[in-house]
């Protein structure tokens, strides 16, 4: 019985420490796209010969696909922040899949949409007249001046 509660406090201890580890682990993922994609532009810059570049740009490539390898494993061991209630759309609503370009109305980008705590499901940070909408169970970045589709995440909620 004590191996089971020392296990169990051994567990509980642990983790904390291990979200914060995924958590740095994202953080340190995005700094290396940056610094991959300032290394391809700085050789673009330089006049660097093409195999150079394109080795630079396969690194990029790497370092997003690792990327969205860890966002995966932390949203594997996180499901429950990615549980939300049923989404109720505006009166007429139909869901339709959406792609980057497609143009809402304004009653699908208004406040209600809104998911205004993007850092906690590790979204990029919206731009100037941007916000990230919920549409079904998808995530989109709408650009709120015209409607217009920047970014989206299908199936992104459960």
């Amino acid at each position: 019985m004590r191996k089971f509660l020392t296990f169990g406090l051994i567990a509980a201890a642990m983790v904390p420490t291990l979200a914060q580890a995924q958590t740095r682990e994202l953080r340190d993922g995005r700094q290396d796209i940056r610094q991959e994609q300032r290394d391809v532009n700085r050789a673009i810059r330089n006049g660097a010969p093409g195999h150079v570049v394109r080795d630079q740009q396969r690194d990029v490539r790497e370092a997003r696909r690792e990327y969205r390898e860890d966002w995966r494993d932390y949203r594997r061991s996180n499901r429950n922040v990615y549980h939300r209630p049923a989404y109720v759309g505006p009166r007429g609503y139909a869901y339709r899949p959406v792609a980057v370009g497609y143009r809402f109305a304004p009653t699908y980008y208004g406040r209600n949409y809104w998911v205004s705590d993007w850092q906690r499901y590790r979204l990029s940070a919206p731009g100037r007249n941007q916000q990230w909408i919920r549409y079904g169970n998808d995530v989109v970045l709408v650009d709120v001046r015209n409607g217009r589709t920047i970014a989206v995440n299908n199936s992104f909620f459960w």
